[in-house]
């Protein structure tokens, strides 16, 4: 896998998941990611946003999966709290199986659709391949505070998703086909 500045035991937490996803996924069927390879690319587009985030106090990772972004980020940043929502509950237990297993104090996993979800603030909200932005932007209203950012990972149809967002301040990055769209602040609708 290619490095990022993370603290060795981040890795070998990293290695753990990918080891207890590659046997999940033989009976469970969890991602299509089936190999070492494709599951450290996935663990890397997951990580990569650290290279231009800072650092948040709470997230919360809407439609988690197999656990990409949010279990990824939430190893990745150990004093973050992080809300992973994954309403399927096949994927919701091999998460919760992770929780215990890497004893991750910071997480919380949500067998629930985002709709049915306590309200409150987070400082970040992020979600990779669920639906389209502006349907995102809406699952995540009743989350944004005053300071709240999204970052959601897309890939070639958010050019044309981001022209409704003029109104919001946000940047686009882009790495090999991967899009991260990163809203700083939302904008009146």
């Amino acid at each position: 896998m290619k490095k990022l500045k993370l603290p060795d035991e981040v890795y070998k937490k990293l290695d753990s998941f990918t080891k207890s996803l590659m046997d999940w996924n033989k009976v469970h069927n969890l991602t299509g990611a089936k190999t070492y390879e494709a599951i450290n690319e996935q663990i890397y587009d997951s990580i990569y946003p650290l290279t231009f985030l800072s650092k948040q106090n709470s997230l919360l990772d809407i439609g988690t999966g197999a656990g990409f972004p949010g279990m990824i980020l939430a190893i990745a940043m150990p004093e973050t709290e992080c809300t992973l929502c994954e309403p399927l509950r096949k994927r919701a237990s091999f998460l919760k199986f992770i929780v215990r297993e890497l004893e991750l104090t910071n997480v919380t996993v949500e067998a629930n659709r985002v709709e049915d979800l306590e309200v409150r603030p987070y400082d970040l909200i992020t979600s990779r391949a669920v639906t389209d932005t502006k349907t995102l932007i809406e699952w995540s209203r009743p989350f944004i505070g005053e300071n709240t950012q999204m970052l959601f990972y897309k890939g070639e149809q958010v050019f044309e998703e981001v022209k409704g967002l003029e109104s919001c301040k946000y940047e686009l990055i882009s790495r090999d086909q991967r899009n991260y769209l990163w809203i700083k602040k939302l904008g009146v609708s």
